[in-house]
């Protein structure tokens, strides 16, 4: 069954959309994306004081990785689809990078927890984050890497390390006064490792 519902998705390939969607999943590579979104809200001065969006990114994509990359593609050792069907159709030679086992799928769970880390603090900033989320995890049906239960169960966990890691980012600021002042109003970093005007 899902092997046909990814010969659908096959079905849509074109010469406008394949490239769009090529480009689309390699922004998920590695969770790159997100990965400089994080360092961004960490390290940008306009962004000072949503550093603590970057902290909950910075913690969701981890959880995210220690989950799913390490823990889950290893327990279920699910084979790819385009290594048990192989008449699927290997766009840009995107099958050929690919070395790891199917589910769960890294780039929806990287995806969905960077941008649930984003839009509990922010709605604006998190929708579009969202959108974008939704678009990766779309192209990787739409290249025939994953089953559609390898996303849809990516999506839901993903979400859960997001939101992990904006409860895990409010705990740490909660519990000291020095990681709030740092990431949610902006003060130097140096007042993480200074020994003067500790008030934890």
């Amino acid at each position: 069954m899902e092997i046909q519902i990814l010969h659908w998705f096959e079905s849509l390939h074109n010469p406008v959309t394949d490239p769009i969607m090529y480009g689309i999943t390699c922004l998920g590579n590695a969770g790159i994306l997100w990965i400089l979104i994080a360092l961004a809200f960490l390290a940008i001065p306009i962004f000072k004081k949503d550093r603590k969006i970057g902290l909950s990114i910075a913690i969701a994509l981890i959880l995210s990785l220690i989950m799913c990359n390490g823990i889950m593609k290893n327990l279920w050792a699910r084979v790819r689809p385009f290594n048990v069907d192989t008449t699927f159709e290997n766009l840009y030679g995107v099958f050929n990078g690919i070395n790891d086992w199917s589910f769960p799928s890294g780039h929806t769970s990287a995806s969905f927890a960077a941008a649930l880390a984003i839009i509990l603090w922010d709605r604006k900033k998190g929708t579009a984050a969202v959108i974008v989320a939704a678009l990766i995890s779309f192209s990787r049906l739409y290249l025939t890497v994953h089953y559609p239960t390898d996303v849809l169960t990516s999506l839901v966990f993903g979400s859960l390390y997001g939101i992990a890691g904006y409860f895990i980012a409010k705990l740490i600021m909660k519990k000291s006064e020095r990681a709030r002042r740092v990431f949610s109003e902006g003060e130097s970093y140096k007042l993480l490792f200074s020994k003067a005007g500790e008030n934890d």
